[in-house]
């Protein structure tokens, strides 16, 4: 499979991800996968003239593309001519050449929020005008529109996240490669199942003080920090404690509250991000699938039998009681 990797308005940062990748390391997953990298601005030894002359015979197709990936939102502006972000020696915006080369991929493929759906980028007054390939924030639409389809009929995949996790590219990447990945493969903002399918709760090793809703008040603190600090893990799809970084890390492992990077508009949640908004005592981001009269109800009765344990290691920065030994029976 032929791929070709264009980086548009973001930070590069799903390609340091994507050098993270380990056993085996990301060459090697390329070449076991069957892929073959045409061209990487930060990655290829290929000079301009050579990336040039790929672009323009994808272009005429005497070069085929299997697999377009674009990493960083795409910059419309300004008044839609794409002029703030023009590509190298061609003289032409960087939106008009991923448009005429996702009209001719085999799969489009959106590496990261930005890609996905616009991202940090589109933030604040957006005065770039950044989208993403297919979305425009929440709403489809986006550079290519909301019917765009690819050659082989999908959509633009979205591999969204903030960064993206490297298995998660190079597992799509894999997966298309091999013609195994459908329709029925992506979630309803065309993100693959095979990461959005759980959440960035499980697994997490703060599950403990979870269910007893034992919560950290300050980030350092051992306990939940849903409750008080902003952590969105059990809304966020994405399988971060399960799949982990550099086999151990993760955003709630590091100490850090989950900000659900792999949702659009994750950039603006209307709060500080340590922060977690209330009504009435009561959060308002619960668990996507549970009732707020249950949650408050379950929360009750957590509390009322958290173990002495639990209680005093939620407000501390170490462990400071250890579990106990039931005693011998006589």
């Amino acid at each position: 499979m032929n791929l070709l990797w264009l980086q548009s308005g973001g930070c590069g940062g799903c390609t340091m991800s994507l050098l993270c990748a380990d056993t085996p390391d990301l060459l090697t997953r390329l070449d076991t996968s069957g892929i073959d990298l045409l061209w990487h601005p930060s990655l290829s030894e290929a000079g301009m003239d050579e990336a040039l002359r790929l672009l323009e015979d994808i272009r005429s197709g005497r070069q085929r593309l299997d697999a377009l990936c674009v990493e960083g939102s795409l910059l419309r502006g300004p008044h839609g001519t794409g002029r703030f972000h023009m590509l190298a020696g061609t003289g032409r915006p960087m939106i008009e050449w991923v448009r005429e080369l996702a009209a001719v991929a085999r799969y489009c493929v959106a590496v990261g929020s930005c890609a996905a759906f616009g991202g940090v980028t589109a933030g604040g007054s957006n005065p770039t005008d950044a989208c993403g390939l297919q979305y425009d924030g929440r709403y489809p639409g986006g550079l290519l529109g909301k019917d765009y389809r690819s050659s082989a009929g999908l959509p633009a995949i979205n591999v969204a996240g903030c960064p993206t996790h490297p298995d998660w590219v190079l597992d799509t990447l894999h997966l298309l490669a091999r013609g195994e990945l459908g329709a029925d493969d992506l979630d309803d903002l065309a993100r693959p199942r095979m990461y959005t399918d759980l959440l960035a709760h499980h697994g997490c090793p703060r599950n403990e003080f979870y269910e007893y809703k034992a919560s950290a008040i300050e980030p350092s603190d051992l306990g939940c920090l849903m409750e008080h600090l902003g952590c969105m893990g059990t809304q966020a799809q994405a399988d971060c404690n399960v799949r982990t970084w550099n086999g151990e890390g993760s955003c709630t492992r590091g100490g850090y509250a989950c900000i659900n990077c792999t949702a659009p508009e994750f950039e603006e949640p209307g709060h500080a991000f340590l922060r977690t908004p209330t009504v009435a005592g009561i959060p308002l981001g619960l668990p996507t699938d549970m009732p707020k009269a249950w949650f408050i109800a379950l929360s009750s009765l957590a509390k009322a039998a958290t173990p002495q344990r639990i209680k005093e290691n939620a407000r501390a920065d170490h462990v400071v009681a250890r579990p106990g030994r039931k005693p011998d029976r006589k």
